[in-house]
């Protein structure tokens, strides 16, 4: 009993990073975890010659979360991105079509007659999405063809959509234009990845080599003296972020935000001391659990780390 609870001292013109500073002291249940998740993202950029990682799950980016990722990945505060085949659909989709407010209670037999998909509040209308990916994509792969493509990684793959998409509202455009590779380890699970695999029915010849994604973490973690993440919700993306960082003696640095329980024994819901036991997280290492809803948790927490952080003080 050496820090005493301080009640909010809320002001005009308070800045987002001023009330995550509150939040250390009015401690306040979740709002304590997420002034220490800023506090160990801020260490993590900062500190020399870490490898940073952001993995996430594809539903954000169906919101305007997506453009907070944008921001992470257009000023180079993250080295790595692991995510989810969907993530490329809703990126590369958004670019062209628009999403649509709804609701968690809309008729969903109505929304089918109507063509129109519902992601929890998301609209997202057959015109939006699978029809605009099929253009887009069959268009790109058969350029990559003719160019003399035959096998690509996903992290090619995602930087090849990124470099010819052309939008700066896109996270792949940003990726490619900053080299961030983007690996996708399910990649035939979401459209993009359909497309993929009815292009190679008529080009039996077209691979995607996913051994190549992992050579080239292989290398990225031995190189790696310290390595950090920011892990958002779970599933495939989340574990093979912590998978590969057990080869290095864990992670150093490490925030997950969840709404997943643990009792259930899912990897969603797993703890960062869980990692712990596997190796997968350092028994040294800064790390944190935040329990809330990415689409509120990040917006605050990015913003505050970007005042925090300012232009002259991003590492190279």
């Amino acid at each position: 009993m050496k820090e005493a609870v301080k009640d909010y001292q809320l002001t005009k013109d308070m800045s987002v990073d001023e009330l995550v500073n509150q939040m250390e002291q009015a401690w306040g249940f979740t709002a304590g975890k997420l002034a220490t998740g800023v506090n160990i993202l801020e260490d993590m950029i900062k500190a020399k010659g870490c490898v940073n990682f952001l993995s996430f799950p594809a539903d954000i980016i169906a919101t305007g979360t997506r453009g907070v990722i944008k921001e992470l990945v257009k000023k180079k505060l993250v080295d790595i991105i692991i995510t989810t085949c969907g993530t490329l659909d809703h990126d590369v989709a958004r670019c062209w079509k628009e999403y649509y407010k709804g609701n968690f209670m809309m008729s969903d037999s109505k929304l089918h007659r109507e063509e129109v998909n519902r992601l929890g509040n998301v609209l997202v209308p057959n015109d939006s999405y699978g029809i605009i990916l099929e253009q887009k994509i069959q268009a790109m792969l058969n350029d990559l063809y003719k160019e003399g493509k035959r096998e690509l990684s996903t992290a090619e793959l995602s930087r090849e959509i990124g470099l010819r998409c052309c939008d700066e509202t896109s996270i792949l455009y940003w990726a490619a234009k900053n080299n961030i590779p983007v690996f996708v380890p399910g990649i035939t699970d979401g459209a993009v990845g359909y497309q993929l695999w009815f292009f190679s029915q008529d080009h039996q010849d077209f691979k995607i080599n996913l051994l190549k994604d992992e050579g080239e973490l292989s290398n990225i973690i031995f190189d790696a003296k310290k390595s950090g993440a920011l892990i958002l919700g779970g599933g495939i993306s989340k574990h093979h972020t912590i998978w590969w960082n057990q080869f290095k003696d864990g992670l150093d640095y490490v925030v997950y935000v969840s709404t997943a329980v643990e009792w259930d024994g899912s990897l969603s819901g797993a703890r960062p001391r869980e990692a712990v036991s596997w190796g997968k997280i350092s028994e040294r290492a800064k790390r944190v659990m935040i329990e809330g809803d990415i689409t509120i948790v990040l917006p605050v927490m990015t913003s505050a780390l970007l005042s925090r952080l300012g232009k002259n003080k991003l590492k190279p």
